[in-house]
């Protein structure tokens, strides 16, 4: 046995990372040790190339209800909070502004609604409704190329956090590393979780370690891992490929959304400027089926089949959700986006509703960016289960986490500190860990 520990947990994103800085500053846990087959924390889908960059708030984001919203909120004001008061020169992420973008009548008549009748003016206190005037004052570009009488509004905050989640995930492991009874391992592939009567012991690269406790925290990785030691028996992935376009020319300020799409699970077309290089916009994200649980790398077709298991239940499933009439073309299309000779005009008109005046040769596919997100299927409904699934079993959680887990970090690993520390008897600072992330997220209007 190579090392003996309350805690193993399995993964270095920004999941298991947020969850190694809470156990080892809030908790009484006396050992706990992070296995990253990486060589380095946050390498894949929390590097900040592969997701959007963005920290929902559940403000602009139109396919949230407010429900989803109010619980998406206080996660993010948690990460907000952090970043304020750990990243004062904005090394991790950049403070801009942000907005969900109406045009024309439909479009305009449904924001106002989400607005003022539907409550997110009262749950958002920064939230400003704007009209084109004021729209064009902040991104002129966004105006710029319209007819002059198309109405616009927009839903404007300027809590827009655009976050290097990588850079934040690393953070998080920097401010505990080399504590007493934290050990962190990087390149350790772990290569299988078995359960005992009273332990669970870790088999890796390295030999076999031992733990009271097991969280596994390893994006589309989590439910194989489930799956292998019999839970989640009810579910498979979907793995979507996001990608971006990108124009070189700094064409936004900050992030400007359209409004989502009616039925569509995934997330509407954005523009923002790249967290590290205003002067680059991003266009997108593009959506792509794959089979394959990390993008580019062909091990993980294998992986992915390992979840799919060829059940008729999983066929049924995919079956049943891509048969659907306002998925499949959503599907077909977007396989045109990685064509090199047509993709990118295939993709012009939704770049064009964010900046109307935009060329195909003003932008192009972004080489190296995007990663894949895991949509959960559920094979007893048929269905997509949108969002973030956590199984519990005996000591043991595993964490799938699409989005918007990356921005609910912080608050997940608060839950799972407080089910861990039933589970291994000790005390958890709950107080203390909300002064040091929520506890520092600016309430006032930001200058």
């Amino acid at each position: 046995m190579q090392g003996e520990y309350d805690l193993i947990i399995v993964g270095g994103g920004i999941s298991g990372a947020s969850l190694l800085y809470t156990v080892a500053k809030f908790t009484d846990v006396e050992s706990v040790a992070l296995f990253e087959k990486e060589p380095e924390i946050a390498a894949i889908n929390s590097h900040h190339t592969n997701n959007s960059q963005t920290l929902h708030f559940g403000d602009i984001e139109t396919n949230y209800s407010l429900e989803k919203a109010e619980e998406v909120k206080e996660g993010a004001e948690m990460v907000a909070g952090y970043l304020e008061d750990n990243d004062p020169d904005q090394e991790m992420h950049a403070k801009r502004s942000k907005m969900a973008l109406a045009v024309g009548d439909e479009e305009v008549d449904r924001l106002d609604s989400r607005y003022h009748e539907k409550g997110f003016g009262d749950l958002f206190p920064k939230l400003d409704a704007i009209d084109r005037e004021e729209i064009e004052a902040i991104e002129p570009k966004v105006v710029e190329g319209r007819e002059p009488d198309t109405d616009m509004l927009a839903l404007q905050t300027p809590d827009g956090y655009t976050v290097d989640y990588g850079e934040l995930a690393t953070d998080f492991v920097r401010e505990v590393e080399g504590d007493e009874g934290v050990d962190v391992f990087t390149s350790t592939e772990v290569e299988s979780v078995n359960e005992t009567d009273d332990e669970f012991l870790i088999e890796t690269e390295r030999g076999w370690y031992q733990s009271d406790a097991t969280v596994v925290a390893a994006g589309s990785h989590s439910l194989q891992i489930a799956k292998e030691m019999g839970y989640g028996e009810h579910m498979s992935l979907l793995p979507v490929a996001g990608s971006f376009f990108v124009a070189e020319e700094g064409l936004l300020n900050g992030k400007v959304y359209t409004l989502q799409m009616a039925k569509l699970p995934f997330a509407a077309v954005h523009g923002d400027a790249e967290v590290h290089d205003q002067g680059l916009t991003r266009f997108g994200p593009t959506a792509k089926v794959v089979p394959a649980l990390e993008r580019g790398r062909l091990s993980t077709v294998a992986d992915f089949f390992d979840v799919f298991e060829l059940s008729p239940d999983s066929v049924l499933s995919y079956t049943n959700i891509l048969a659907d009439r306002t998925l499949l073309p959503y599907v077909l299309e977007n396989l045109l986006y990685d064509l090199p000779a047509v993709g990118k005009r295939a993709f012009l008109p939704h770049v064009r509703k964010v900046v109307p005046t935009v060329e195909a040769s003003d932008i192009e596919r972004a080489k190296g960016y995007g990663g894949v997100r895991p949509q959960i299927v559920n094979t007893e409904t048929k269905s997509l289960d949108m969002g973030e699934a956590k199984i519990t079993g005996n000591d043991v959680i595993f964490n799938v986490t699409p989005s918007p887990g990356a921005s609910t970090c912080l608050k997940n690993a608060m839950r799972d500190a407080e089910q861990l520390t039933e589970w291994l008897d000790v005390d958890f600072d709950e107080d203390g860990f909300r002064k040091a992330t929520i506890g520092n997220f600016p309430r006032g209007e930001i200058e």
